[in-house]
């Protein structure tokens, strides 16, 4: 992660004392609620200001809550002090990050669409490393159509996630939900209005 990168989010983050992304869970994640684990341990890669481990967390799962923003991050712990539960807040690049091996339930990762081709390879890597056999994977981001709507999300081609992306990089495990709609999108000023977006839950062989 770039320091321009770094100063970038946490400016944004910083700009105000409510949630850019709201404080509900993705609607995405809520929807596949049925497929993810009873109880275990889950991470939930870039989670900002901690919507969705904390939700995570509310369910009784076992939450590792990574970002690199030390002002996301203490937004997350108010917001979890508020819910009542007590995520494991992470802070760093999820790039370097040394994702474990075999180690996590399930691996949630919405709209982390900062990262570059590259960076996104090295991420992706480590999510499939880091989830147990068995272990369910859910993921939601936007597709170039988002381009068009201008609702959120980067500005650059690249980082936008399409059904052939997710198929190449996650098509050898079974894939459970692969949903890809335009819907009007409610969470936070950061994320509002009609939107393209793309959801995948794939479930890793084990």
């Amino acid at each position: 992660m770039s320091t321009a990168d770094f100063d970038r989010w946490q400016t944004r983050f910083g700009s105000t004392d409510d949630y850019v992304f709201g404080e509900a869970p993705n609607h995405f994640l809520v929807s596949v609620a049925d497929l993810l684990p009873a109880s275990g341990r889950v991470l939930a890669v870039a989670d900002g200001e901690g919507r969705n481990g904390v939700w995570l967390a509310a369910r009784g799962l076992d939450v590792v809550s990574l970002d690199f923003s030390p002002i996301a991050q203490a937004k997350a712990k108010r917001l979890a002090e508020k819910q009542g539960v007590s995520p494991v807040f992470i802070e760093a690049d999820v790039h370097a990050w040394d994702y474990p091996e075999n180690t996590y339930d399930a691996v949630v990762e919405i709209f982390t669409q900062f990262s570059n081709p590259a960076q996104r390879a090295q991420k992706w890597a480590g999510m499939r490393r880091t989830l147990k056999p068995g272990g369910v994977l859910v993921m939601q981001g936007y597709t170039p159509r988002q381009l068009d709507y201008g609702t959120g999300g980067p500005r650059v081609r690249e980082n936008l996630y399409t059904e052939a992306m997710l198929r190449d990089a996650f098509g050898d495990w079974p894939i459970e939900r692969l949903v890809e709609e335009d819907r009007e999108m409610t969470e936070g000023p950061g994320h509002s209005g009609m939107s393209a977006v793309i959801g995948l839950v794939a479930r890793k062989p084990g």
